[in-house]
């Protein structure tokens, strides 16, 4: 049976229409954008929940450590990693895993305080040496040359000597270390973003001088040490340690990692988990921060 016809007012005659409601493709060929969530790589996951951990160990390590760290076992000195002790003990008899756990914390504040003063002193200095003029890019940059010419453990090595083995100390010798190699980078991203279309066209449109730098030759030229910044921090953990088990760390008997490996050196061939064991937690936390880094470093270069 044919559908009615309808007569309008003006005499036309219309069919009805219906409704089919919203077209979507549910065939085998449709696509569809997977969610943020679906795109983040597997070893990324892993990185971020071994970063969460490390943030409970810093600010609650007793929820994660199974002993006092300080408590002495008479009757276990250098046990090997066992049910009771899962990373064995050192030579007094403490608990390996529980003194990790609670040097967390140090080794965190050491690496995170070491990039934000090198990373600091980058901006300021690279920054100076690429919009200061002829005379200050030549002096800075003949001082940062000096300075990238010094290996970074030797230049901690002498600030540590001069003023002591302590954490601010060490946070200051690693920050001074990593500093130049930093401004150089800032130094080159600042001249760029100073020299490109944005900056000049903000320039002719009478912008001053202090807005076109803080609105756009900052925030352009400082985006990249986002990354850095997290990358950083692995870095300097490595410098630390390398410097602590040179003797110019921490002094024992701090749970701080560089600490755990310089107390452990003299026990290398008899215990070997006391330097293997805190070696892989600082190794751990150095590729934890070295992948998330690459993650949001291909993420900001995603979004230009």
């Amino acid at each position: 049976m044919s559908a009615p016809t309808l007569v309008s007012a003006t005499g036309t005659s219309t069919a009805p229409t219906h409704d089919a409601g919203p077209v979507t493709s549910a065939g085998p060929g449709a696509s569809s954008s997977p969610g943020p969530f679906r795109r983040v790589p597997v070893t990324v996951w892993i990185a971020a929940a071994f970063a969460a951990l490390l943030v409970i160990a810093s600010f609650a390590p007793s929820l994660l450590a199974t002993a006092d760290p300080r408590a002495i076992e008479l009757g276990a000195p250098l046990a090997p990693p066992s049910l009771d002790h899962w990373f064995g003990t050192d030579q007094s008899g403490r608990d390996l895993y529980s003194r990790i756990v609670h040097g967390t914390g140090q080794s965190l504040l050491i690496g995170l305080g070491a990039t934000g003063v090198g990373v600091g002193l980058a901006v300021v200095f690279g920054s100076w040496a690429a919009l200061g003029g002829r005379w200050a890019d030549a002096v800075i940059g003949r001082a940062i040359e000096v300075l990238f010419a010094f290996p970074i453990l030797l230049l901690a090595m002498v600030f540590i000597a001069v003023y002591g083995p302590s954490i601010p100390t060490l946070i200051l010798a690693v920050g001074l270390g990593i500093a130049p190699g930093y401004a150089r980078m800032v130094r080159a991203q600042v001249m760029s973003v100073h020299r490109s279309g944005y900056v000049q066209a903000a320039r002719a449109l009478g912008h001053p001088p202090v807005r076109i730098l803080t609105r756009h030759v900052l925030p352009n030229a400082l985006r990249p040490l986002l990354a850095v910044l997290t990358l950083g921090i692995g870095q300097s953990i490595v410098w630390a340690s390398g410097l602590a088990f040179l003797g110019f760390g921490v002094a024992p008997p701090s749970p701080e990692w560089g600490a755990l490996l310089e107390a452990g050196r003299p026990y290398i061939t008899a215990a070997w988990w006391l330097e293997i064991i805190p070696g892989l937690a600082v190794l751990a936390t150095a590729l934890t921060a070295t992948s998330l880094g690459k993650y949001v470093e291909s993420t900001l270069e995603g979004e230009r």
